[in-house]
């Protein structure tokens, strides 16, 4: 019986691991991953119970300069998650110097003054031995509760963590049901479970001016969902990138994207795509809040 919760922020800059992590510790895919940056737009809050605690780990988008009001949504999305939780997790790569990102969001920390474990990701890829600068370096800049090391690539450190954060965790009723693994409905699981197949596949900026709306997200009586998606991007060129030579880079981002959905719902998926342009929609605020980019 959960009689414990603990409400846990995931930080840091842009590709340091926040939603491989979350994947991880939830032990299956709610958050897509990519290696190009500003992947995650929105937070999304994961759900894992442990014993008689109910984790709620909210991962955030990399902290970035903007360029885009889509791009100060996401700054500010990271910056109230800070606030009102019982502890944040700030995710940082094995390197032994405090980056400008790092520095807002420690700064974000202590004025929020919230508890803080310092999780550095990525200890697979450097000596044990340069671990111990990285520590020292972000010792001297915040009273961090503890300081973990991890792979969240495969799973070396994620025990210790979880001890960690069980000491957040407060006595109350669990806040979301025992089957929930995620706060995103699955359609919009779905509809990034797409996104990412774009990031995946395309290069340069053209991914980051894409945006992902479900029209229509059915099931039938044998249990087979009826799956169409608009990809909207900003400009027309990118529209032919997107559909490819004879439209077979589009075949292929579906038939990815479909694998995908199908191994999440458990079921068989028919899904259609379509290309569609709006311009320079990441700086529109009507066509943000029509893509659910909302304050």
């Amino acid at each position: 019986m959960i009689t414990k919760s603990a409400m846990i922020t995931i930080c840091g800059r842009p590709n340091v691991g926040k939603s491989t992590l979350t994947n991880a510790i939830v032990g299956e895919k709610i958050a897509i991953v990519s290696n190009k940056p500003q992947t995650t737009r929105n937070r999304i809050s994961a759900v894992v119970t442990r014993g008689d605690t109910q984790f709620v780990l909210m991962d955030t988008p990399g902290f970035h300069k903007p360029r885009t009001r889509l791009g100060d949504y996401m700054v500010n999305v990271v910056k109230e998650s800070v606030a009102d939780v019982d502890a944040v997790m700030l995710l940082i790569e094995p390197i032994a110097n405090i980056g400008r990102q790092e520095e807002e969001l420690i700064a974000r920390i202590k004025e929020a003054r919230v508890p803080a474990v310092l999780v550095i990701n990525k200890i697979d890829t450097v000596e044990k031995s340069a671990l111990l600068e990285v520590m020292a370096v972000y010792s001297a800049a915040c009273e961090f509760d503890a300081i973990i090391p991890i792979s969240a690539k495969n799973g070396e450190g994620l025990d210790e963590l979880m001890e960690q954060l069980e000491k957040y965790a407060v006595e109350g009723p669990q806040l979301f049901p025992d089957d929930m693994i995620s706060d995103q409905p699955e359609k919009q699981i779905c509809a990034e479970l797409v996104r990412e197949k774009l990031l995946l596949c395309l290069d340069k900026e053209i991914p980051h001016g894409i945006a992902i709306e479900v029209t229509k997200f059915s099931e039938r009586e044998n249990g087979i969902i009826d799956m169409d998606v608009t990809i909207f991007c900003e400009k027309a060129s990118h529209k032919g990138i997107i559909i490819g030579k004879q439209g077979a880079m589009l075949r292929r981002i579906g038939e990815l994207a479909r694998n995908d959905i199908e191994a999440f719902m458990g079921t068989k998926v028919f899904l259609q795509t379509w290309v569609k342009v709006k311009e320079n929609w990441r700086d529109s605020m009507a066509q943000l809040r029509n893509f659910g980019f909302s304050e």
